[in-house]
């Protein structure tokens, strides 16, 4: 008989697991390997350092076999996690993604310019959104509520801190996202000048409408 999927606290063992998540959902909510050169480059910036600088509230969809197919990752306070992003992350990743001079002109050095630039995520017009997440699930394990229990989980952990309100980041295009978000009681937050991108807060309170 197969263990029901159940959500529990990320392990360093599913480190590979959360590696293959993030790059088959990474583009649009669709795989990214055909778009990127290197698509480890997705998880150093999305995925990873969510896990080892804020492990309490990283959390995963156990498929019941022990292996992650969805997570959610969490920072309480944006400006503190963007500080030791460079402090403590960026000096492990740069040397295999090193900065580069010219403007960027393919995906990878796109990816590269936002790895180096971890203060683009302090924006001004979201501070009454002082935590931010990243939430993805395999395509399989989509549409089946999964995706609402692991916001669920988080916002209560983020409330249980105190942290009064989220954000989030996600790509215009990504219409499915958006209308799950929408579900979930999420509203744009205008920010200026924000190109093929949209900003969605929420508060952490009202978890039973969820």
């Amino acid at each position: 008989m197969t263990s029901p999927a159940v959500i529990r606290r990320y392990r360093s063992g599913d480190r590979a697991a959360l590696d293959d998540i993030c790059i088959r959902t990474a583009h649009n909510g669709l795989d990214a390997r055909p778009v990127y050169a290197d698509p480890a480059i997705l998880p150093a910036i999305f995925a990873q350092p969510y896990a080892e600088l804020e492990p309490d509230l990283a959390f995963v969809l156990d498929d019941g076999q022990g292996r992650a197919v969805g997570y959610i990752l969490g920072v309480a306070d944006t400006p503190r996690f963007a500080a030791e992003f460079r402090a403590k992350w960026l000096p492990l990743v740069a040397d295999r993604y090193p900065e580069g001079s010219a403007a960027p002109g393919t995906p990878d050095e796109l990816m590269i310019r936002l790895l180096h630039d971890p203060e683009r995520m302090i924006v001004p017009e979201l501070a009454a959104y002082p935590a931010h997440l990243h939430i993805d699930l395999l395509p399989e394990w989509q549409g089946r509520g999964h995706g609402r229990e692991l916001m669920r989980t988080l916002l209560a952990a983020l409330r249980d801190r105190g942290v009064p309100a989220v954000h989030l980041v996600m790509a215009t295009a990504n219409v499915p996202a958006r209308a799950f978000y929408d579900r979930l009681g999420f509203r744009e937050v205008a920010v200026p000048d924000l190109g093929p991108v949209a900003c969605l807060g929420r508060t952490t309170g009202d978890l039973d409408r969820l």
